[in-house]
């Protein structure tokens, strides 16, 4: 084989992975958007319950404030969301962050999640619905990097939606699933029992009476039950509801906070429940 013919031959193997990877993109911005409109055909319809701050009788002090801060009376429940975000991530802890956008499908009731994040090299999709978590990863949209599933990832899927739900806060009103037990003037624990899986975490709020933070145990690989701390920050109006614009994810690794996740929400429409 000849120069000429070698820089043919490459040139035909390049053109072809590009196609190829495009091929791959495009299917799975299809599958994505096929498994977040099933996921809201299945979301119940609130619309007659309503929000009321009659309803907080009972509640713990710094729970009762929140509610009163980030909703207004009257407001009816929501159904679920949908959301654009990019950020910074890193697929291990010892490794540098990355720039990464995605976009997340949310539904209150039954509580249920589809996110897909893209870096340059890896796609990435959590998923929560009918009980099931599931953790997928694949190298250029195309070669799978990673699959789990099982109670571990049920249990923990469950709690990145718990958690998450601080974007949609009629989901965590007091319900047959979900509960608040006081534990001090800034802090609060908030269970969920759903699907036979029982999560909790503890919240804590800021002085301007919005969840902060949220930690808990959450299973990390081989490692077991690890210690996990969720972040909201800058808080906005979106729509009549006072939520957060930045969410940070971290690991608790020798009693020291490792971020792995940052994300900064660019768009969040509520109630708008078919896929972008």
């Amino acid at each position: 084989m000849n120069a000429k013919q070698s820089v043919l031959w490459g040139s035909a193997a390049l053109a072809a992975g590009a196609a190829g990877l495009l091929l791959s993109r495009a299917a799975s911005a299809r599958r994505l958007h096929d498994d977040a409109a099933r996921l809201f055909a299945g979301a119940a319809d609130p619309s007659r319950h309503v929000y009321r701050e009659a309803q907080l009788v009972g509640l713990p002090a710094p729970v009762r404030r929140y509610f009163r801060h980030v909703l207004p009376d009257g407001r009816p429940y929501l159904r679920g969301l949908r959301l654009r975000h990019h950020g910074q991530f890193k697929t291990d802890l010892n490794k540098e962050w990355v720039a990464i956008s995605g976009e997340q499908y949310m539904t209150a009731c039954p509580p249920g999640f589809i996110w897909q994040g893209s870096t340059g090299q890896f796609t990435a999709r959590d998923a929560y619905e009918d009980g099931h978590g599931r953790l997928a990863v694949h190298l250029l949209g195309l070669l799978p990097v990673l699959h789990g599933e099982g109670p571990h990832y049920d249990s923990g899927e469950l709690l990145r939606w718990l958690t998450e739900s601080v974007l949609l806060p009629t989901a965590l009103l007091p319900s047959d699933e979900l509960c608040w037990l006081a534990l001090d003037d800034q802090s609060a624990r908030l269970l969920l029992s759903h699907h036979g899986q029982s999560v909790s975490c503890i919240v804590r709020f800021n002085e301007a009476n919005e969840i902060e933070e949220c930690e808990a145990l959450r299973h990390r690989g081989d490692a077991g039950l690890q210690p996990w701390v969720g972040r909201f920050l800058h808080y906005r109006d979106w729509h009549g509801v006072h939520a957060p614009s930045v969410l940070e994810a971290s690991w608790v690794v020798n009693g020291q906070r490792q971020p792995y996740a940052r994300f900064t929400v660019q768009e969040l429409e509520y109630d708008q429940l078919k896929p972008y």
